[in-house]
This record gives C-alpha cells, structure tokens and sequence, in this order.
C-alpha cells in the first residue's frame, strides 16, 4: 500500500493522506499537483510526501484520481517555509501554497444545472419566476459558477424540481486556465545519399533541415522556422515523416516576457571605495555559505545596484541561485534590464505584469533548474529555486512588500525567513531604511552596511521646502500652491522643461461638513470621513470602499449644506489646469 500526504487547495487546517493507484505510483513526486476527492467533490491538492506512513485510526483512504503535472512545480525544500507562513499568518497550508503558484492551475469539480426532458416538456412556473430561469429554459443548461449562485438563493426550488424530475445537477471537472505550450520540431536526420527517390521538393527541404540545425544529427528544429524559410515544406514533411526519412517531435514552447530586448548597460570600469567595501564583507559571507542578515543603507546614486549584481555574480559562481525583490513593477523592469544585461539567459521574472501564460513558463523554466536568478515584485518570494544563496531586498522599507488581500503576507519579512531556513544571505538595500530594519541592525540581528558618497560624488538634487503655514492668503487657510510653486512652475514651462506635481491624496477633497452643524459625512462601517471623488460624483470609503452619491444631506440633521474641506488630485488638477492651462 503506498500512501501520499497532501496539501488540498480547501481551507482545512491539517494536511490529508491518499492512497496512490499503481498506474500512477511512479508519476506521484513532491510538488506536483494531484486530483483527490473531498467529500463529494474532486479538488486540487500538492504533494508533500509521496512515501508517507499510513495514518493510525480507524477510518478508510481514498485513492488520488490523477496526477496534474510532468515535473514538480516546487522543490521539498520549499515545504518547510510554506508550513511555517501556514502558522504564522494563520492560512491553511494548501491555500498558502495555491497563492504562491502562478494563477489558474486549481482544478476542482462543479455541477451544472441541467433542464431534464420532462422539465421542457412541462416546467411549473411559479407566480413570481426567479431571475435565473429563463436563461435555463433558453439555453436548457447554466454554467458551475452560475449553478453555484443559484444553490443560494433557490435551494429548496431546486431540490424540489430535482425530485420530480424537472432539473438534474451533472458533475463536471473545472478546466485549468493557463496551460504549457509545444510545438512541432523535426530531428535533422543523418546524411543519406539516396535522395532518388524523394521528390525535388522534399530534396530542397531535407537540404534546409540539415542547414537550419548546422548538419548535427538529432538537434531539433522547429517546423514553422522551415515552413517559414520555404513554403513547400508544409507538404514535403508530411511525406517525408510518413517515409519514416524524418521524425516529428513536440517540444514545449516558452513564452517570451522581455518582448523587445531591455536595454543594454555595461559593467563599470572600477568600484567606488564604499561599494568594495561592502563587497570586502557581503562577500565571504557568500562564499562561506549560511544565514546571513545585511542592511545596506545606501543615498541615492551610491551604487547600491552595482552591489546586487556583484554580489549575485559571487552567488553564481558558488552554484547557488539569486532572487531579487522589489516593491513596484516599474522598478522590476529598471532593475530586469542591469541583470538581463549582465547574466542574459539565465534570468527570469515574476511579476504580476506577465499575462498569466508567461509567468507559468517562467516559473516551469525556474522549477526546473534552467533560469538561477529571478527578479520580480512581492510574490517572487515564492519563486521555486532549490538552492537560493542570495536574496536581494530592494526599497526593504517600501510599504507595496506588504500583500493586502487574499494570503497577507509582508515580502521583506518573509525573504529574511527563507533565508534563514535556506541557509542563504539577505541583503536589504535602501535610501532610507524601514525603523524595524534599523533597529534590527542596531541590535545586531543584521550587520549594518554604509554607502553615504554617490557614485563619481555627482551631486545630489536641490531640495528645498517651502511652509505653507507662513504663506499669507485672504482666508488665512493654507494655499494649494506657494508663490515660490508657482512661479518655479511657470519658469519651467517657458523652459520647455516638464514638471512632476505629486500628492498622496485622492480624490477631490478629503472630507465633506455639514455648514448647518458641522457633523462630517462618515462611513458607516469605519467610521472615518468620506472622501469627495467630483469626477465620480461620489463620497468613497478609501478603507472599505463604502460609496454614497455625492448630493447626499448631513445623516445629523438633514441639511443639504455641505462643503468640501481638503484636497486631493482632483483638485490639484483643477487647479494646474487654471493655472497653467498651456501645460
């Protein structure tokens, strides 16, 4: 009897054992994904123990339907750190590792409603037909998502239908929305002399077939390149494969996330003392192997990048493989350029900016040992690479680290934890370190790095703030804008130069009071200020996204006085567009 422990994709807080049929005893390896029944459903589950002891109790195994997958989409060694973010954030563990994995692999069963024939023949309508049931009658079946709605609301009607013959529910497997691509390649077949026999245009294709794949015997190229060089070949393979002259093959085919080449920067000629410096202790750590925590606190323009990518190449070199964190896209796509440029092929990425086909090849090539260093935003933590060395934590202060919805998690926090349990180093850099950083580093828990001169010690832009308090204004209310604001605005207008005008509020105005009693508009489930969206002709909650219309009365005293207080984006755009109406 071979048993299997597995983590379903259900929120159950303890993992399930599974008997494995014998037909798919050598198919069943950790993290690969399984098809099982729970209950009277067929759901996704991952394989954490292919060999596992039986369980004691007095209680009977089911069988495992099927195996989903050709190679594992995760290494063992990723097990331990799923089941400790299992405990720490208080997720079950196979919800956990279906947030880690690319998006649309879960498969479970569903059940459509079904319109019998009695039910065509003879439906008794009620007085007051639900919603649902003329698309029923029309199309004589509903999908699994709307059958689930439907069970809702009209559960008893539909039973009751059901035991008179009216309506059947039909049991169906949910399909799996992002899927592996092939294509068809032919094997260059050895020299053969004996071309009498072939055609002039199954000649000219052979000839082309040895010359796309260099005269090598077995290197594989694909049908389209040939078809693509010479038409004619779309016939002359048919032939030349039913000959037995060729042999077809399918061979995955990966999704390209670059799409045009990123751009090129060279290596430096020399480092800066501060950045070899860093290198003189972010090094031995490296090659020593091991935990290790440092913050490197870095100004602007130090070279802190040049670090990473130092550091990753003395990564590389030892056999271990490199993930790069950073908090935004926009920086994944800066930061992707610098590594593409300086380690090619061997990089992937893994952000939420690839369509969902990209990011299952990219995470296929990193399971299976073929891309070592991985660059991407938060979920990139979860990247499958067997045997990180080095993890690099960019922006560590940056609040977008944390995941807000779904399985919340802050990525810092968990890349230091991968670390220690993957015996790797982290390397948090920033301008301006997180307080809990410091302090860690303070304490000693991290080493603390410095890079206070920038890179060729180029200057620092000029910063000047301005107190809009000592502003004097008719209203003796703060302005939007200072004079000094404006006028450096229309200073650079006539330039010709641009300018960025940045304000964390959106919106038009941050609350809205009642003029009769001063009461302001509140959510009703926060019991914060609403926020006045003009565009939108909305009051929105930015907690919970609770809206009410704009023209709304005082919920104290029923006035329709009400005024807006604050700004945001909105207004700030109102009033650039007043301002400086040319811009």
């Amino acid at each position: 009897m071979i048993v299997v422990e597995a983590a379903v994709a259900a929120p159950l807080d303890t993992t399930l054992h599974y008997l494995v049929p014998e037909e798919l005893a050598g198919e069943v390896a950790v993290g690969k994904r399984l098809l099982v029944p729970l209950g009277r459903r067929n759901v996704t589950a991952y394989c954490l123990d292919p060999a596992a002891a039986p369980p004691t109790g007095d209680f009977k195994l089911r069988p495992i339907l099927d195996v989903l997958d050709a190679a594992p989409l995760f290494p063992a060694g990723m097990i331990p750190f799923f089941q400790w973010i299992a405990r720490y954030y208080l997720v079950p563990l196979g919800e956990v590792i279906g947030e880690a994995l690319p998006a649309g692999l879960i498969r479970q069963s569903g059940r459509r409603l079904l319109l019998t024939e009695a039910g065509r023949a003879g439906l008794p309508l009620p007085a007051e037909p639900p919603d649902w049931l003329a698309d029923l009658v029309a199309k004589g079946e509903l999908s699994a998502a709307r059958t689930t709605r439907v069970l809702r609301r009209s559960r008893q009607l539909v039973a009751r239908w059901r035991q008179e013959g009216f309506l059947d529910l039909a049991e169906e497997l949910s399909r799996q929305r992002v899927t592996a691509r092939t294509e068809t390649c032919v094997c260059c077949p050895p020299a053969d002399p004996g071309h009498d026999s072939l055609k002039p245009s199954e000649q000219k294709t052979l000839a082309l077939i040895r010359q796309l794949a260099d005269g090598v015997p077995g290197r594989t190229v694909p049908r389209r390149a040939i078809t693509g060089r010479y038409p004619g070949a779309a016939a002359a393979l048919r032939g030349l494969a039913a000959a037995g002259r060729v042999r077809l093959v399918e061979e995955p085919l990966f999704r390209d996330p670059f799409g045009l080449p990123p751009p090129f920067y060279p290596a430096p000629e020399r480092l800066s003392g501060e950045q070899e410096e860093v290198l003189a202790d972010v090094g031995p750590a490296i090659a020593k192997g091991g935990f290790a925590a440092f913050l490197l606190h870095g100004i602007t323009g130090s070279g802190k990048t040049e670090v990473y990518l130092r550091a990753a190449a003395a990564t590389l070199a030892t056999g271990r493989s490199v993930l790069v964190l950073v908090p935004e896209i926009a920086l994944a796509t800066q930061l992707e350029a610098h590594f593409h440029s300086r380690f090619g092929a061997r990089v992937a990425l893994l952000h939420s900016g690839l369509s969902a086909g990209e990011r299952y090849d990219q995470w296929r090539l990193i399971a299976g040992g073929e891309k070592q260093v991985v660059v991407g935003a938060r979920s990139a933590i979860f990247a499958p690479l067997e045997n990180p060395g080095l993890i690099i934590v960019d922006e560590e202060h940056d609040g977008a680290y944390k995941q807000e919805d779904g399985l919340r998690y802050h990525g810092r926090d968990l890349a230091v934890m991968r670390a220690h349990m993957q015996g790797a180093v982290v390397l948090l850099g920033s301008a301006t370190p997180s307080l809990v950083s410091y302090r860690n580093a303070e304490t000693g828990k991290y080493r603390l790095l410095r890079m206070t001169a920038r890179v060729e010690d180029r200057s620092l832009p000029e910063v000047e703030l301005v107190d809009l308090k000592t502003v004097p204004t008719v209203s003796g209310r703060a302005p939007i804008f200072s004079p000094r604001l404006t006028s450096a605005l229309k200073e650079n207008l006539v330039r010709g130069e641009q300018s960025l005008v940045f304000l964390n509020r959106r919106g038009f105005a941050s609350m809205v009071l009642c003029q009769d009693c001063g009461t302001p508009v509140e959510c009703r489930h926060c019991k914060v200020t609403l926020t006045k969206h003009k565009n939108a002709g909305q009051l929105v909650c930015h907690h919970c996204g609770y809206s009410v219309p704009a023209a709304t009365v005082c919920s104290s005293c029923a006035s329709g006085r009400l005024t807006s207080v604050g700004f945001g984006t909105e207004r700030l755009e109102e009033e650039l567009r007043r301002l400086l109406p040319a811009a």
